[in-house]
């Protein structure tokens, strides 16, 4: 089996510090180095879109690990100097700053970049996207000020920051391109409930329509869509999705395509290089690849590629996907692989905003949406995980709680 002492870990998000963490609970006696471009101790980034733009005294910044974490696992920190390039062939990966950082193994949580829109005017101030705490600091000072927003991108970032503008009285709109906004995650029939929630606290949503350009001078002032019309805008945030950060795995002649490709064991094309988390594009069953832009599959992801690099285990998750998202006094919770096709049955009062949706093929259960209704989703998930068959009249009746469902598969 490979040994590998001096192992790198470049990217400081969940995935990285879940590797880093799980490297020494698997007995690695050897060196780890995790490298993070900003200059700051690894954080928590689903609060950026929720807590940390909310009008609260102090905005919360949740740290990952607390400072003494790092040097009682004997993790070293190069914080605030981004690795430039990987250099395998070598044994080591380069910094910003010049230094050469000694690697007998490189693991690549890299995570991903927003996509920016490609129209005149991008450049504006006020025009923003949202990955880091700085951007959520930036946005939050233009909240602050009250002057009308646009939310350009109906999907998850786009719809709690659109909430957050909104609870601070904020003139706000969404523009989403789709017919909904969240249609692709959530289907038609719960977006269209969780928009009239929007709109219901006073956003307007329009959909159908893109945009062309962003107007002012220096300062965002209007956004010009391309039906003609123009917005007044003091902040344009733009939610149009991430693109999974490749350029390292580029640059040393990894295989990339939407993501660093890695085989069952996280492993790229280098043999000394790994990955895990949001720029993994794993072989899916279907044939494609797949990457997975999840909490849950980061912080899992990360921790199975530390036991498969050790020999200690795979880098296979097993888990069942999971995800949620905090809009007014809204939980929306997703979890699972659910297709388009598949059957759905309902639980809950939908008209007010407390119901989850079972999503099923060949009774068996593929995926749960839940707003509201938290109680469901853990046995949701463990049904999904078992790929039990369920009775079909169980499955079909509303009165039957997912908790019972659970129980007649025992």
């Amino acid at each position: 089996m490979e040994r590998y002492d001096r192992v790198v870990v470049v990217g400081a998000g969940l995935a990285g510090v879940s590797a880093a963490d799980a490297l020494r609970d698997q007995g690695h006696s050897g060196t780890i180095t995790l490298i993070g471009a900003e200059d700051r101790l690894p954080y928590d980034r689903p609060p950026l879109s929720k807590a940390a733009l909310l009008d609260d005294p102090r905005p919360p910044e949740e740290q990952l690990r607390p400072e003494p974490f790092y040097t009682d696992r004997e993790v070293t920190l190069r914080l605030g100097v981004p690795a430039t390039r990987l250099l395998p062939s070598e044994g080591a990966v380069e910094l910003a700053d010049g230094a050469i950082i000694a690697a007998d193994a490189v693991l690549l949580c890299t995570g991903g970049t927003p996509r920016a829109l490609d129209v005149p005017g991008s450049a504006l101030e006020g025009v923003c996207t949202l990955r880091t705490a700085e951007d959520a600091a930036r946005i939050r000072g233009y909240l602050e000020r009250g002057g009308p927003v646009v939310v350009v991108g109906g999907g998850f970032i786009g719809t709690e920051v659109a909430a957050a503008a909104s609870a601070r009285g904020c003139p706000t709109t969404v523009i989403e391109a789709a017919e909904l906004p969240m249609l692709r995650a959530l289907g038609a029939d719960v977006a269209a409930r969780l928009t009239e929630a929007h709109r219901g606290r006073g956003v307007t949503v329009r959909t159908g329509v893109g945009v062309r350009g962003f107007a002012g001078e220096g300062q965002v002032r209007e956004v010009l869509l391309d039906d003609g019309s123009a917005l007044p805008a003091d902040l344009v945030v733009v939610g149009v999705g991430m693109a999974p950060e490749t350029r390292l795995a580029t640059g040393a002649g990894i295989a990339v395509h939407d993501g660093v490709h890695v085989d069952a064991r996280g492993r790229t094309s280098n043999p000394s290089v790994w990955a895990a988390g949001d720029v993994a594009a794993r072989a899916a069953a279907d044939g494609t690849r797949r990457r997975v832009e999840h909490w849950q599959n980061a912080r899992d992801q990360g921790a199975a590629l530390a036991r498969s690099v050790l020999g200690t285990g795979t880098a296979a998750v097993a888990a069942v996907p999971w995800f949620w998202s905090d809009q007014y006094d809204l939980n929306i919770q997703l979890a699972g692989h659910p297709d388009p096709g598949d059957a759905r049955s309902w639980r809950g009062d939908p008209d007010a905003l407390s119901f989850s949706v079972l999503h099923h093929r060949g009774g068996v259960l593929t995926g749960i949406t839940a707003v509201n209704r938290g109680r469901d989703v853990r046995p949701a998930m463990e049904l999904i995980r078992s790929g039990t068959v369920l009775d079909a009249a169980l499955l079909a009746d509303p009165a039957v709680t997912v908790k019972q469902l659970l129980k007649s598969a025992r």
